[in-house]
């Protein structure tokens, strides 16, 4: 069994509420816009990261973080991205990776809008963790955690925290 933490559009930020809420977790997945490598450093403080890069991340990044992650973990395979679309409205590309690679768990950033949504038509779970960063049009900042056992998602966590809005 592995706990798994999933975060996406921090742009730059980070704080105490995200790190403790992944504090028991084996693994962080950062689905993008990172905005500056200080992020991951900090989130590799707690457990090994997986991140690709975001529509934001500059060239370091670009150059140090896949757009794509495909791999598996327990008995799951995994493609994340940052654009990717979700069920119903992939983005280009999305579908054929998705089959050639018999992914059972797609996550993707960039909307920064929360989404946990099954894809019956190609059973696989589908997770945009939203966004938990400063910039951006959204009002709450969420978290992901959840739990791989052999196939099986379990024991899905959201974390919602208002975010600092300057008027």
């Amino acid at each position: 069994m592995k706990r798994i933490g999933i975060i996406s559009d921090t742009h730059s930020y980070i704080n105490e509420k995200a790190l403790s809420f992944f504090d028991k977790c084996d693994e962080i997945w950062h689905a993008g816009d990172i905005g500056d490598e200080q992020v991951l450093q900090t989130l590799q403080k707690v457990a090994p990261v997986r991140a690709v890069f975001g529509n934001i991340d500059d060239t370091s990044l670009r150059h140090k973080l896949p757009q794509n992650q495909i791999f598996k973990i327990e008995d799951i395979n995994v493609l994340m991205t940052h654009i990717g679309g979700y069920p119903g409205k992939y983005q280009a590309g999305i579908i054929e990776l998705i089959k050639r690679h018999q992914i059972n768990l797609f996550i993707s950033g960039h909307s920064h809008i929360l989404k946990v949504m099954r894809d019956e038509s190609r059973n696989l779970l589908h997770i945009n963790p939203g966004a938990f960063g400063k910039s951006g049009f959204h009002r709450v900042n969420t978290l992901v955690r959840f739990e791989i056992d052999g196939s099986n998602f379990k024991n899905l966590e959201i974390l919602e925290q208002e975010k600092f809005i300057k008027i």
